[in-house]
């Protein structure tokens, strides 16, 4: 017998965790006045880029003190720059509780071939961060997108520290409160929370990283592509618009855009509010439901953007087999797009609910979700 399928449908079914959706007001138009064909070192493309980087810190409330630098390679390039010019002038401690926070342990330890102490927790947990040194530097991501498990807080981290905490903070920036005077390097990419367009990062330099690369030149060699110095001072121009490479003026005044939204909305805080409400509706409904749990344990650790769902129903056999063809029904009746767990992930689904997503998508996608889970178990038998 048929299942009936739920009356209301998500008015946008892009629950991708990344390149995330775009603003709901987004129109291709909104980007008419971007300067294409212009050098990005022309004077239109330098206050382009400045209005960008000053529209970050404004946004995010980034100290006057703090450098903010456009990088290539997203949030990757921009984690791998400061990973290869700070590291080594002291012990490394790097925690990592899901796919990308592993991937920057590989780095450290078989790319660098630094001895550096790890900390790793399985999918849904998080390490012991009272455990953790900060007299030591600390590489870690503050949400984790593959794992939905955020830090908590930043009460850890010693203010009086010795060490410099380096953050991969790409699906938190814009959705969470992230405290700066803790976190001397943050990076991410505005693909994220902000729904921008993929492959440039944003890299964050308080004063302690700044001395650092002031006053530490690395035993490696570094491609040009990672240099933040020249003759032992800080490029300052990195920070003021003037990019390693040739930046996409078409993607930064995507950014721009995605900023003015935000400003629209209340700025952080009104970011924030729109991400928790559509993680609330999801953490309700898995409470409401028995067959689907969060994959973070602690409630306390539980990401507002990237949301990682866990099915829990005895009767399923094949729990990777079962998730995937309940993701591949949700897309193919167009009600959620890109929503299995991420490959390295264990088996269920992850549901971006950054604050670009409306809050009534999110309730309209829950119903097809119990409808197609429903949908499933039958068709296993």
């Amino acid at each position: 017998m048929a299942i009936e399928q739920p009356a209301t449908r998500p008015g946008n079914p892009r629950f991708s965790s990344g390149p995330c959706a775009k603003p709901p007001t987004y129109d291709l138009s909104k980007l008419a006045d971007a300067p294409l064909g212009r050098s990005h070192r022309a004077a239109v493309g330098k206050a382009k880029l400045l209005a960008a980087i000053e529209g970050t810190r404004e946004v995010l409330g980034i100290p006057a003190d703090y450098k903010i630098g456009i990088v290539p390679a997203s949030d990757t390039g921009a984690v791998e720059m400061a990973m290869w010019n700070l590291l080594g002038a002291r012990k490394v401690e790097m925690l990592a509780w899901e796919s990308f926070g592993a991937g920057w342990v590989t780095d450290v330890v078989k790319q660098l071939k630094l001895d550096a102490e790890v900390k790793t927790a399985d999918y849904g947990e998080i390490v012991d961060l009272a455990t953790v040194d900060t007299n030591n530097d600390v590489v870690f991501t503050w949400n984790g997108t593959t794992s939905g498990v955020r830090v908590p807080n930043g009460d850890w981290i010693a203010d009086d520290r010795e060490g410099l905490t380096i953050c991969d903070a790409t699906s938190a920036a814009f959705a969470q409160e992230l405290p700066w005077d803790k976190l001397d390097v943050t990076t991410f990419s505005w693909q994220k929370v902000l729904g921008g367009e993929a492959a440039h990062g944003v890299i964050v330099l308080g004063p302690r990283a700044v001395e650092r690369l002031e006053s530490y030149t690395p035993a490696w060699p570094l491609p040009k592509i990672f240099r933040l110095t020249k003759g032992g001072k800080l490029i300052d121009g990195i920070f003021t618009g003037a990019t390693i490479n040739t930046p996409s003026m078409l993607a930064v005044e995507d950014y721009l855009f995605a900023l003015d939204w935000a400003r629209s909305v209340g700025g952080l805080e009104g970011l924030i509010a729109r991400a928790d409400a559509n993680a609330e509706a999801i953490h309700a409904f898995t409470t409401a439901n028995d067959w689907i749990d969060n994959l973070a344990v602690d409630a306390a650790t539980r990401s507002n953007t990237s949301v990682c769902l866990k099915f829990t129903d005895a009767r399923i056999k094949d729990g990777a087999s079962f998730a995937k063809a309940v993701a591949k029904r949700l897309e193919a009746e167009d009600i959620a797009y890109d929503i299995g767990a991420y490959r390295d992930a264990p088996a269920g689904l992850r549901i971006w609910c950054g604050a670009t997503v409306e809050t009534a998508d999110i309730e309209a996608l829950l119903p097809w979700l119990a409808h197609a889970f429903e949908a499933e178990i039958a068709a296993q038998g």
